[in-house]
């Protein structure tokens, strides 16, 4: 098998999602380097030789160097490249894009390789509105505070949930107050949502990223497609928010974690094992010690300490992805929405399984 050849194509797969996603700068950078990027290079080499899976559901290279490259614009270590980044892109031709692109990468090179060891992370904020409504039928369901779990939460946007402004269809929940405002295209039946009581929040990751720290909110924004003004603006708020709380992602494995916090009794209170597009990268082992792990410890779940798993993952269907919540005891599964990746639009179902 050529992996070359492999590498092109997940570069030029990867454009499809990043143009239906809402930024076209992003797939032309993907076309280009899938065209262009020559082996004879330092980061051609790289890439092209790539050891691992390269697409989107794999490793995610493209996004890997798309996201090394923005961040040379983020950290302001390539003033030439910002000059053809948005908003300066409009007028510059494919030639004089991969002319600095080029140039770029050879100056940068080790600075690109090093970047390239890291998965993407974007920490999608919006997504908190497609989970928004799965926890106010959790509260609907149980009547109980919440004790959060977040799964793969890299820097901890979405823990802050609840500190959030919603517009859902035609009502409005959360802060008013809130810097981070949230308004989905809501299709389907109204959602119930309800007032919610957080009684204590955590997350894990492999890789957290502490926004305390300059040189992580800077890598987090690298990640965020570059003409996206909107996502990063949003973000910068976020961040903010969880700053100020106080909250600290955890650096461990999913899973292991997971069995560490169902150890823990939770009397008086629902406990929420929640992720958003990470159960994909878990291999299927661990995915199947995870199902295992929250299958057990449903089966220990009683009415004044119930347990209830919140996933909003992919599921081989389209378009989007799935909104899924269990609960234990009873162990009802419900489909709840299908909803954007980067939630622009949730269409709401709340159906039992």
């Amino acid at each position: 098998m050529n992996q070359s050849l492999d590498v092109r194509t997940s570069f030029r797969a990867q454009a499809v999602p990043c143009r239906e996603l809402g930024s076209p700068f992003t797939a032309r950078l993907c076309e280009l380097l899938a065209e262009r990027l020559a082996g004879d290079t330092v980061i051609g080499e790289a890439i092209l030789n790539w050891p691992g899976d390269p697409s989107g559901s794999g490793d995610a290279l493209a996004l890997r160097l798309c996201g090394a490259l923005h961040a040379l614009v983020v950290g302001e270590l390539s003033p030439e490249l910002a000059a053809v980044y948005p908003p300066n892109h409009q007028n510059i031709s494919d030639d004089e894009l991969w002319l600095v692109l080029e140039a770029a990468l050879e100056k940068h090179a080790a600075f690109v390789v090093e970047r390239l060891k890291s998965a993407p992370q974007t920490n999608e904020v919006r997504r908190s509105a497609i989970l928004l409504p799965g926890f106010c039928q959790i509260t609907r369901q149980t009547g109980l505070p919440m004790v959060l779990s977040e799964l793969g939460a890299s820097a901890g946007l979405n823990l802050h949930w609840d500190r959030f402004y919603y517009q859902i269809g035609d009502q409005f929940w959360g802060e008013a107050a809130s810097p981070v405002k949230l308004c989905p295209d809501w299709q389907g039946a109204p959602a119930a949502l309800h007032a919610v009581e957080v009684k204590s929040r955590a997350g894990c990751d492999l890789n957290p990223l502490d926004v305390s720290e300059p040189q992580n909110c800077k890598r987090l924004l690298s990640y965020i497609w570059p003409d996206q003004s909107e996502r990063i603006s949003r973000t910068r708020a976020a961040m903010e928010i969880a700053v100020a709380s106080g909250v600290t992602v955890e650096k461990a494995d999913a899973i292991d974690w997971l069995q560490q916090r169902l150890a823990q009794s939770h009397d008086g209170a629902v406990h929420v094992i929640y992720h958003t597009i990470a159960w994909q990268y878990f291999p299927a082992d661990v995915q199947a010690r995870g199902r295992a792990l929250m299958k057990a410890a449903g089966a220990t779940a009683r009415k004044g300490a119930p347990i209830a798993w919140l996933r909003f993952e992919m599921d081989g269907k389209k378009p989007g992805a799935a909104l899924t919540l269990t609960m234990w005891p009873s162990g009802e599964e419900c489909h709840l929405a299908r909803a954007d990746f980067h939630g622009r639009w949730i269409d709401w179902a709340g159906q039992i399984i």
